[in-house]
């Protein structure tokens, strides 16, 4: 297989699909004034070939902040794409699409992925979603888009996700989660006083849960969403960790970006070396795949922000090429597996 990475700092999209002929599958990474034009005009270019698309910053060897990028597949994969609407409600009540279409491709563990592009309730979308693709152990890479909207096959939709199967006819895909930070110290928590509704967090282990931040930490109210690029917190969840990022400060309680239940346990985190993580990353998977087609990243907004902030993300973007093709998005929130997590990297590699 192969795939193309156009892109388009102004919004054009003539100018991002500039070369790309015959596609199997299309990704849009657009911008919120010009989305529902973009995944108008796409499928006019290329009808009838599936396609999902979101509003974010794509990449590969830089970042498009407010154009359009496209990703393409071509050259030997099977392909369905669809969506799953209400999913602030019920996505379960579409179910029996996503069945259908796993059945169409006829994909299996080695080979097929799901990748997805989600407006919210990011959660309830996955465990929906892996009911289905776990009976095949099938993996899911995607992520969190902005706006509240989503495409899919040249249509948009609200408060849905849009996903894509893809086989890779020529080989085995594998996906990967890249975590950049450590336990700080012993801390270890028991959530209460949670609103799931709100994402807050309102104890740690019956105390208000921003004073126990900042106690630990000696940060003030201003500096604590700042501070959350350092030191996340981490939900222990079976032999892994999933990072959980904070929104806001909500009184004495805070707000996070995934949800957090009374009597979970959480941990401290803070920031490893990222850059020999990134490294160590790129060695597993060119030992993992000698030869590799394509990578599809996503990276969270915050990893984005924290890259800027410290003048990496340049030079990150640049070690990533020693994968060969490698182009994403950016955004607010990873999906992996049946897990949403934050502050993380996750992507899918084709042989």
């Amino acid at each position: 297989m192969r795939q193309f990475y156009g892109m388009s700092q102004s919004g054009n999209l003539a100018e991002a699909v500039h070369g790309l002929n015959s596609p199997q599958f299309i990704m849009l990474l657009s911008n919120n004034n010009q989305f529902e034009m973009h995944v108008e005009a796409l499928e006019k270019l290329y009808p009838g070939v599936p396609s999902i698309g979101c509003i974010g910053m794509s990449y590969d060897t830089k970042i498009v902040e407010s154009g359009v990028g496209v990703i393409a597949f071509s050259g030997g994969v099977s392909v369905a794409a669809n969506v799953l609407e209400q999913v602030s409600t019920m996505p379960v009540k579409y179910i029996r699409r996503l069945e259908e279409d796993l059945a169409a491709v006829r994909g299996s563990e080695q080979d097929t992925v799901c990748i997805d592009f989600c407006t919210g309730n990011d959660a309830c979308v996955l465990t929906t979603i892996y009911s289905v693709l776990r009976n095949k152990k099938i993996s899911l890479v995607g992520g969190t888009g902005d706006g509240g909207k989503v495409s899919a096959n040249g249509k948009v939709y609200q408060d849905a996700v849009a996903y894509g199967l893809i086989r890779n006819q020529n080989g085995r895909v594998k996906t990967y989660k890249e975590n950049i930070y450590h336990q700080l110290g012993n801390y270890r928590f028991i959530a209460s006083r949670t609103d799931r509704a709100r994402y807050i967090i309102g104890a740690l282990n019956g105390q208000p849960a921003k004073l126990v931040y900042q106690n630990i930490l000696h940060v003030t109210d201003q500096e604590i969403l700042t501070q959350t690029f350092q030191n996340p917190f981490g939900k222990i969840n079976g032999n892994d960790m999933c990072i959980i990022s904070i929104k806001e400060v909500a009184g004495n309680a805070l707000a996070c970006f995934r949800q957090v239940n009374d009597s979970d346990v959480l941990i401290l985190l803070e920031l490893d070396d990222y850059e020999a993580i990134t490294r160590q990353t790129i060695q597993k998977i060119c030992t993992d795949f000698p030869r590799r087609s394509a990578v599809f990243s996503v990276n969270c907004l915050f990893r984005y922000k924290l890259f800027t902030d410290r003048g990496y993300m340049g030079k990150y973007l640049q070690e990533m090429t020693a994968l060969g093709n490698h182009a994403g998005l950016i955004g607010y929130g990873e999906h992996y597996n049946n897990q949403f997590v934050n502050q993380s990297m996750t992507c899918v590699v084709f042989e």
